[in-house]
């Protein structure tokens, strides 16, 4: 028999908290197979069975554990389940197959028709998505009450009966319920930080707005071919992330940590990327952004992207950034005031893409603007300095030709 205890994932971590079980009590696993995911208060990680054996779980989804409990135990000297009479099954079944799938095309052929009418990440069932189809009720109108989100004919019956009224999350109408869940190690971790940086940084927040009309112009005209050659996207955190590292170069301070009574000035720009999850918050770092090209970056930021929604960060992927990038654009937001990424001094908001009119050489113009937020630890950044660089990010972006020698081509050949 083989205990497997919760490892040691980082310093200052003591407990984690069992997400859930890959496999169930009694399954037998092989040597390295997954067998459940932890979260810690930084990420998430899972654990592997250390030999092949049967499953024993001694503890329960949701449960906390400190860092060296006993989570399962393997009895490696099982023998390993027979699979007896099971290769004659799947031959009968191999044999009926033409059988079933002539039965399952008829079937298609007559209950498919009005499923087209319901997006394809909307789950019904054949009479609930010809109901949809044929009232044409929009799904998102529909409180499902079917396995996993799945739509019932009952609840579109309910939703014709009750037009405009909807319940939350699949709920009766007038409904008081109150629910309870635990709270996540996290989100836990989120909260403490978030307070933290309220109650231990004289943070200030400085706005500006910015014209995008050269980076849609350059994304239009060469996106096709970015992506041809570099097997990526070219999005818009490449432009932020390397404008952003050029001008924490030029204002360090932007850049430094207070550390006691030191200030610590960082000679590379690690920046931190929020990137929103299921399960909460998390801040991904790229390295050395000054030194990687647009291309990389952009394969940073999908990387690390889907790690975070698919819980596989490391902690050394979520420590160390010496600057954070947010982009509340994504959701709509026109306009906020982010809170400071703990110890760093600065974060830099994006926002929503939006046209807005424009006076432009004594012309009223629409131009596609963004506004831009620079919330500050003013113990480390002065008024003039932070103001400055968001200037500075502001021309780096409406120029992004400068992006190439952090100057303005024409001020280089004229020695200015």
């Amino acid at each position: 028999m083989i205990d497997i205890k919760v490892p040691t994932v980082g310093e200052s971590i003591s407990e984690v908290t069992l997400l859930k079980w890959n496999k169930k009590d009694g399954d037998y696993v092989e040597r390295d197979e997954v067998i459940a995911e932890l979260e810690s208060e930084k990420a998430t990680f899972e654990v592997n069975a250390e030999q092949a054996g049967v499953l024993k779980t001694s503890a329960k989804e949701g449960d906390t554990l400190k860092i060296g409990d006993v989570l399962a135990s393997i009895d490696d000297n099982a023998a390993k389940p027979a699979s007896n009479g099971k290769p004659a099954a799947t031959e009968q079944k191999t044999e009926a197959k033409p059988k079933e799938e002539k039965i399952e095309k008829k079937v298609e052929t007559k209950t498919t028709a009005p499923v087209t009418s319901v997006p394809n990440d909307i789950k019904a069932t054949p009479v609930a998505s010809a109901i949809i189809a044929d009232k044409k009720v929009d799904p998102k109108t529909v409180s499902p009450s079917g396995y996993q989100g799945k739509i019932m004919k009952e609840d579109v019956l309910a939703a014709l009966a009750n037009p405009g009224k909807k319940a939350f999350n699949g709920s009766e109408l007038f409904s008081r319920n109150v629910r309870a869940e635990k709270m996540s190690n996290l989100r836990k971790t989120i909260s403490r930080r978030l307070v933290e940086a309220k109650n231990t940084t004289a943070m200030l927040t400085t706005f500006n707005e910015v014209d995008m009309s050269a980076i849609m112009e350059i994304r239009t005209k060469y996106k096709d071919k970015f992506k041809e050659i570099h097997g990526v996207g070219l999005g818009f955190m490449s432009f932020f992330a390397k404008a952003c590292a050029v001008a924490l170069a030029e204002w360090p301070s932007v850049n430094a940590y207070i550390d006691g009574d030191q200030l610590l000035y960082h000679d590379y720009a690690d920046i931190s990327i929020a990137v929103s999850t299921p399960r909460g918050l998390t801040v991904p770092v790229i390295r050395n952004v000054e030194s990687l090209g647009m291309a990389d970056v952009e394969k940073k930021v999908i990387e690390l992207a889907t790690k975070a929604r698919d819980s596989k960060l490391t902690t050394e992927e979520l420590t160390g950034g010496t600057f954070t990038i947010t982009n509340g654009g994504v959701f709509g937001s026109l306009m906020s005031t982010p809170i400071i990424n703990i110890p760093q001094s600065a974060i830099l908001g994006m926002h929503k893409i939006q046209e807005r009119p424009m006076a432009i050489n004594g012309q009223v113009v629409i131009r596609p603007m963004m506004y831009l937020a620079l919330s500050y630890d003013h113990r480390i950044v002065d008024g003039r300095e932070s103001v400055s660089f968001l200037v500075r990010v502001k021309e780096l972006l409406e120029k992004p030709e400068q992006l190439l020698i952090g100057k303005d081509p024409v001020k280089t050949l004229l020695e200015l």
